[in-house]
């Protein structure tokens, strides 16, 4: 039987070529191979405590703050999710309301019941065109705190899995106006701000609590992650304190010098390797501008970073393009939804893996004309997040369950109209498309069945059903 470093070799030396995080891709020739096993310490003398530190740690997550423009960062070894349920529990107390994006990932979802919290859901828009949904509005936010006056905190994702932005600082402002806190899961932006060509950072537009995915799309390891924090409104106090519960207490170095490294690398070199990065992927996505069949979407607010390919013209589904690129190409892509493949590039990548990328497509697109596609259109409404009716919170759901309710068991195909006991959700991206005290709607399980019956992983079902609550 193999061991996983044997087979992580195997593939090391193999011709896959990655689309997909973490965003050092591999690439050992331009950041080089020194790590991991010769530097793997602990706490010993010389070396500082993430928890409490006075020397070399707290020199390096000064730097941090200073790169990205926050008062305070704080290094993550535990990836964002550490640093999402510290910014949430830290700026809230059991019970407040909050305001938070529909389309946020499960991390949310677990500080909400964590704290007991009243979620106020907004949901994104829909692009029928791109089967995208897209940014969360200035005007929904202003127009739910001013009906819901017990909002203490905002929480959104922003970019999303997809590379929607939405106004960012907008949603501060309306944010501030009231006196509480915007937190943004910008764990797929840590390369925002360091070139023109993509957003400025939230973290410079205004938000109270910044969360960033290193390895997402930088050169960092895998689980390396920040937390920024500025402002007044954020209760850094509070939200540190939970940052020393939830993070390990025995912080790997190797992480804690991936961080660092990649910090300076930035400091350093941002100009030269954002320079040839944004150069060749313009040239990709040039190149991809001509196909007659596939064509990749973006929103007026967009990371360009992302490459979301769009499939229904060409009379495929975005899964039968990922697994023609991993089975004829051996291109790896981040991940498939229902008309859409999603490829994600970084400073990592070469010009020899982007321009692979670019020969495939085209010729994936001009097969897909020789066969006669291009004539599916999509369905309207296919990629849209489905919307459910929000019966009782996350922990409302258990208290009804402790006080007599049991749960069923239910086929998938018979959820519509049942309240939800569990999450279901695909993953990637993690947003949960039901979530415990929700009533599932039809839309939601037809939702559901299309994507299993695309191939599709459905996480929470126990053998095809749905754990519901029945009342009594």
């Amino acid at each position: 039987m193999d061991t996983l470093y044997d087979r992580l070799r195997r593939y090391e030396a193999s011709d896959y070529y990655g689309f997909h995080m973490p965003g050092h891709k591999r690439n050992t020739q331009r950041f080089g191979a020194g790590l991991p096993y010769g530097i793997d310490i602990t706490e010993i003398e010389g070396f500082d405590d993430l928890h409490h530190p006075s020397g070399i740690l707290k020199e390096c997550q000064e730097e941090a703050s200073r790169l990205y423009g926050a008062e305070e960062t704080r290094y993550l070894v535990n990836g964002s999710t550490a640093g999402i349920l510290s910014a949430i529990l830290g700026c809230t107390r059991k019970g407040d309301q909050v305001l938070v994006g529909r389309n946020c990932h499960k991390s949310v979802y677990h500080a909400i019941y964590m704290n007991e919290l009243e979620p106020v859901y907004l949901y994104p828009g829909f692009r029928p065109d791109l089967q995208l949904n897209t940014e969360l509005s200035v005007s929904a936010v202003q127009a739910a705190l001013n009906e819901h006056s017990r909002i203490r905190a905002v929480i959104l994702v922003s970019p999303t899995y997809d590379g929607v932005v939405s106004d960012i600082r907008g949603i501060a402002q309306a944010a501030h106006d009231r006196g509480i806190p915007l937190i943004v899961d910008e764990a797929h932006g840590a390369h925002f701000g360091f070139h023109p060509y993509f957003p400025e950072s939230a973290v410079r537009l205004g938000a109270d609590v910044v969360i960033h995915s290193l390895h997402k799309t930088l050169p960092a390891l895998t689980q390396t992650a920040l937390l920024h924090v500025s402002g007044h409104l954020a209760d850094r106090e509070r939200i540190f304190r939970y940052l020393d519960m939830l993070q390990s207490s025995s912080p790997s170095y190797v992480l804690m010098a991936g961080i660092d490294r990649c910090i300076r690398l930035l400091r350093d070199r941002r100009k030269e390797l954002f320079a040839s990065y944004v150069e060749e992927l313009e040239r990709l996505r040039a190149g991809l501008g001509g196909m007659e069949h596939l064509f990749l979407a973006q929103t007026k607010r967009y990371d360009r970073s992302r490459l979301a390919i769009v499939t229904a013209r060409a009379g495929m589904s975005g899964r039968a393009l990922y697994m023609r690129l991993l089975a004829d190409y051996h291109l790896q892509l981040e991940m498939a939804a229902g008309s859409y493949a999603l490829a994600m590039t970084s400073v990592g990548d070469t010009r020899e893996g982007l321009e692979r990328l670019g020969r495939a497509l085209r010729e994936i697109d001009s097969r897909a004309g020789a066969r006669g596609g291009g004539t599916e259109e999509p369905d309207p409404a296919a990629g849209a997040l489905p919307v459910n009716e929000q019966v009782f919170t996350i922990a409302g759901m258990e208290e009804e369950i402790r006080r007599g309710g049991r749960i069923a068991r239910v086929p998938l195909e018979a959820c519509a109209g049942h309240i939800a006991a569990s999450y279901v959700y695909l993953y990637p991206p993690g947003i949960p498309l039901a979530a415990p005290g929700e009533r599932i709607s039809r839309e939601t399980v037809r939702h559901l069945l299309d994507s299993r019956r695309q191939g599709f992983s459905l996480e929470g079902l126990e053998e095809g059903n749905m754990k519901v609550w029945i009342h009594g």
